[in-house]
């Protein structure tokens, strides 16, 4: 295009003018006009006048542009488009004098100043530059172009050199005027040119801006059409990506779902599947647990049918035992013999008890056992009652020969008149010793024993009323005495001596009709009249169960319960013989006594009598049993050997060590029973031990030595293989004791320095 070759060379000029030092910049097109507003200043005197007047000759030489002197050195400040020179000459300066003066102005800046004065004043018509000149110093660049009013005058010929060199060294001293113009016709027409070429430059670039803005309008017309379509076939795209998208997941859905329906109706088919299986099996297990069941039961009525055959047997081994009394003999025939096979052969029995106590029904061995026990037992009956009946039969014969004889001997004293008496055989048989070991307690014994049930049974049948009533006043005083009767025996321990003395206190208090703190509220036993004897009951009974379950688990608390107890007996003797007898009623071996099996008792009563616990499920096992009896024995035996040390010294004890010989002496007069015999002599002689040794010393030790040599072989032959655990402890307490002469102190024994903490 046009535009654009004028565009190049018009670059190209302002690129080699001194103003035009400008470098293409890509936002000149969005400037617009305002770039080529630093064109509208006047050229100064270029390089290229000077080449221009250099190519002239000296007499047509003319400027045809404004010198700018700078230094030393001339530069072109605007771009010529026609390198000749204008075709007439308005009158010039000689080359030569031209030439002289810029040369002179390189050496003194002041004289060129002078020059360029002199050819404005001299020849004003002849020289009128385009526009002033500035000298300063070594430098002079281009001023404002003057505007004169008057127009220029016409050329008046030259100024000879030499008239300009001696002007010039005359003025040198003189101020110099800052700024001379220097304006000719030529420069006003080139002047004026290059405005109009500006000017036509400039338009032509604002046509060019112009066009170009409309083409640049329509080519981001024409993109943006173009975008705009493409911006629609992107969005159809995306519309088409997310329809195939959406159908893509409808599909897959669909196919899940298809997929998902078919695993669900295949896990329908083998959950049924499972549960034909399962409801298979669950009839199988039930079928065999209702088959186990009737196993079961057919086994549990087989034990129960066992069980009751074995009490049976029990009971008639018993029945039979019963039979065997040596003191009942009319006749003197000794049955020990007899009484030691029946006590074994019970023992056997109770043995085979005891497994089934524990749980368990009695096997058939366990049977046969029994059974064959009841025969031989039946047996031994038999041959003992022909025994006595031949001891009878032999009695009646004997008795016979001797009333014979006593007739004969009445005759003769008849005749002879002298009275003759005849001692009498029920006489004789009372003065006869007893022969072997005792089956049952002397008559002193248990009338003692009986003596004491009747207390204990009066005095529950004093509070029968406060008891049974329904009135709940009177409820809740019954519970609040048993809570105060109750409460501080269980807090017995030793942890401190001071500890100990508050309870017996606090229980003194009671049994004396005063009021004590019960749950944070006062109660007294005279709140009611059968309120004493109420609280007396209750607190032998929680001595008792002490003994019976705390003693019975911990040996060592004994002590601090059985000085207590001591102490509240010495001043309510009515509370101690309480508490033998529910002592006694637990624990029969505490009297001691074995009670006999009345006729007409069943087994269950007869167990209970025996201290047995006997409920539904049914009689409580060996090991409980005798840990139960091992408990009471050891409190008593604590009871016997301590008192309470606040107390009267001077008072008798009430139930002393002389009671624990009487016992120890009594025991080893009956028959030993199986296990229960060994056990309580241990649990006795541990406890009780050293203060029978210091009261008796040497009669204590023969009576150990007796028991160690005569019978702890009876102990043996009673007792089975299951049963020797209680025998070795005897033993080897027994042989321990005789080997060092020496019973130790038992553990949890109250020292003096107890009571001072």
């Amino acid at each position: 295009m046009p535009a654009e070759s004028l565009r190049w060379d018009t670059l190209e000029a302002l690129k080699n003018s001194s103003k035009g030092k400008l470098k293409y910049n890509t936002d000149w097109l969005e400037k617009g006009e305002g770039v080529l507003e630093s064109v509208n200043t006047t050229p100064s005197l270029s390089a290229w006048v000077l080449r221009q007047l250099s190519s002239r000759s000296p007499q047509k030489a003319a400027p045809s542009s404004p010198v700018s002197v700078t230094g030393l050195s001339a530069e072109p400040s605007a771009p010529a488009r026609d390198p000749s020179p204008p075709a007439e000459p308005r009158g010039a300066i000689e080359w030569e004098e031209v030439q002289g003066v810029l040369e002179s102005v390189n050496t003194t800046p002041s004289l060129s100043a002078w020059v360029l004065r002199q050819l404005s004043s001299r020849s004003p018509q002849k020289a009128a530059p385009s526009s002033p000149v500035s000298v300063t110093g070594l430098y002079a660049e281009p001023t404002a172009p003057a505007r004169d009013p008057s127009p220029p005058a016409e050329p008046r010929g030259a100024v000879e050199w030499e008239e300009v060199q001696g002007d010039a060294v005359e003025n040198t001293q003189k101020d110099p005027d800052p700024s001379i113009s220097l304006l000719s016709a030529r420069a006003t027409q080139v002047e004026g040119c290059i405005r109009v070429c500006e000017k036509n430059h400039r338009d032509k670039a604002q046509e060019l801006l112009r066009q170009r803005l409309e083409l640049q309008e329509e080519m981001v017309g024409a993109m943006a059409s173009r975008e705009s379509e493409q911006l629609k076939r992107f969005e159809e795209l995306m519309e088409l990506k997310r329809r195939q998208e959406y159908q893509s997941v409808r599909d897959m859905l669909e196919r899940s779902s298809q997929e998902a329906l078919g695993r669900q109706e295949k896990l329908k088919e083998e959950h049924r599947h499972r549960m034909k299986i399962q409801n298979l099996k669950l009839r199988e297990a039930e079928l065999q647990r209702l088959r186990e069941a009737e196993l079961e039961r057919q086994r549990q009525v087989e034990g129960r049918d066992r069980l009751r055959r074995l009490n049976s047997v029990q009971e008639e081994v018993l029945q039979l035992n019963t039979l065997i009394d040596p003191n009942s003999v009319q006749a003197s025939l000794d049955l020990t013999g007899y009484s030691v096979r029946g006590n074994q052969l019970c023992g056997h029995v109770s043995e085979i008890i005891r497994t089934t106590a524990e749980g368990e029904f009695p096997s058939a061995e366990d049977m046969a056992r029994a059974e064959g026990a009841l025969q031989e037992m039946r047996t031994m009956i038999g041959i003992m009652r022909q025994d006595i009946e031949a001891a009878l039969e032999k009695k009646r014969r004997y008795l016979a020969e001797e009333e014979e004889k006593r007739k004969q001997l009445e005759l003769q004293r008849q005749q002879e008149v002298k009275p003759q008496t005849a001692a009498p055989p029920a006489e004789q048989k009372g003065k006869q010793r007893k022969a072997g070991l005792q089956t049952s307690a002397e008559e002193s014994t248990l009338k003692w024993y009986k003596e004491l049930q009747e207390i204990s049974r009066q005095c529950a049948a004093s509070f029968e009323e406060l008891n049974s009533s329904k009135d709940m006043q009177t409820k809740k005083l019954r519970m609040e005495l048993q809570k105060a009767a109750s409460i501080p025996v269980s807090q017995i321990s030793s942890i401190s001596g001071s500890k100990l003395r508050e309870i017996f206190d606090k229980i003194d208090v009671l049994l004396s009709c005063k009021s004590v703190q019960s749950a944070g509220r006062p109660v007294s036993a005279s709140q009611h009249p059968q309120g004493l004897d109420f609280v007396s009951y209750k607190l032998a009974e929680k001595f008792v169960k002490q003994g019976e379950e705390e003693v019975a688990s911990h040996h060592e608390a004994a002590f601090p319960i059985a000085v207590v107890a001591s102490g509240i007996w010495e001043r309510h003797p009515k509370v101690g013989d309480l508490i033998l007898a529910h002592l006694h009623k637990k624990c029969p071996y505490s009297v001691p006594c074995y009670p006999p099996m009345k006729e007409g008792t069943s087994i269950e009563e007869y167990q209970r009598i025996l201290g047995y616990r006997v409920d539904d499920i049914g009689v409580e096992a060996q090991d409980s049993f005798l840990k139960r009896m091992s408990g009471m024995i050891r409190l008593y035996a604590a009871i016997i050997q301590l008192r309470w040390p606040y107390g009267n010294k001077q008072a008798a004890d009430p139930h002393g060590l002389n009671h624990g010989w009487r016992w120890l002496a009594q025991m080893l007069n009956m028959d030993p029973l199986a296990d229960i015999t060994a056990t309580l002599l241990f649990d006795f002689l541990e406890v009780c031990g050293n203060a029978l040794m210091k009261q008796y010393q040497g009669q204590f030790w023969k009576l150990i030595l007796m028991i160690k040599e005569e019978y702890f072989p009876r102990i043996e032959a009673v007792t089975t293989t299951g049963q020797m655990g209680s025998v070795m402890r005897l033993k080897q307490f027994l042989e321990d004791c005789l080997k060092r002469r020496e019973i130790p102190v038992p553990k949890g024994h109250l020292s003096s320095s107890f009571w001072r903490s």
